[in-house]
């Protein structure tokens, strides 16, 4: 994972929404289970705003920008069902997002805004990695593994999660998807 650098008392963060339990876990022992080293660093999850560098002065401007982006988004669910990749560009495996992805780019773009704009390396593609960065073996057993995977659930928030110095993801703030339908 390509990580942006950070200076002396900036937070890294990622936007993202929650794949809850049981299909979390089961999503993570899965990655484990592949040999991918950041198996137990990364919760599950579909990725809105991948890494960025805030200063600690303008995360009440982010929360304020992802409040309103909540507020102008209604819950829906998400279809994640069997297995993708992006190989030869990139070593990923992932479970593919099959209903909820109009939503997914909706949130995506509007997150992406504002005092969160930022250019992208490639197009957004709703998913969930359940490999990366390991050998050819491994993205494969993950790919076999993990192709009959189905699973629905509601997205009725968005989290910020935030890059710990020990390397580990962890949810520190959601914003309750608000919109009537």
């Amino acid at each position: 994972m390509r990580l942006p650098e950070r200076a002396q008392g900036q937070v890294r963060i990622g936007i993202a929404l929650e794949v809850p339990p049981p299909y979390g876990p089961a999503l993570q022992r899965a990655r484990a289970a592949c040999g991918d080293p950041l198996a137990q660093d990364i919760p599950p999850h579909v990725t809105l705003l991948g890494p960025t560098v805030v200063d600690p002065e303008e995360l009440e401007v982010v929360g304020h920008h992802l409040t309103d982006v909540a507020k102008r988004h209604a819950p829906f669910t998400v279809h994640l069902r069997g297995t993708g990749t992006f190989r030869p560009v990139s070593a990923v495996v992932f479970v593919q997002v099959v209903q909820g992805i109009a939503e997914c780019e909706q949130l995506e773009s509007a997150v992406r805004s504002g005092p969160l704009a930022q250019d992208t390396r490639f197009n957004y593609h709703p998913h969930v990695t359940v490999a990366h960065d390991v050998p050819e073996e491994a993205l494969d057993k993950a790919f076999e593994d993990l192709a009959g995977f189905d699973a629905s659930f509601q997205v009725d928030s968005i989290q910020v999660y935030e890059h710990g110095d020990d390397g580990v993801w962890r949810p520190v703030r959601s914003f309750r998807l608000a919109a009537e339908r």
